[in-house]
């Protein structure tokens, strides 16, 4: 099996920078809304400790959605 040469920058058809550059902001905007909400929630309200959430978040999209699902506690309805 032959190895492929990775593409530069410049290598790449436009269609691909342009889904490259989209691929990077959706990756930061959900870094950021879950470091965000990790800052604004009490810790009662986030299963485990606020630290290790926080270092899990910085981890490409499985972080910030690893936190999204399990890290935060479900709201108990009201009766």
């Amino acid at each position: 099996m032959a190895k492929m040469k990775k593409k530069t920058w410049k290598e790449m058809p436009p269609a691909a920078r342009v889904g490259t550059v989209l691929v990077g902001i959706a990756q930061m905007a959900l870094m950021v809304a879950a470091q965000r909400d990790i800052s604004k929630r009490p810790a009662e309200l986030i299963n485990g400790p606020k630290a290790a959430w926080r270092a899990a978040a910085l981890i490409n999209f499985i972080g910030p959605m690893g936190y999204f699902i399990f890290g935060r506690k479900r709201a108990v309805a009201a009766k």
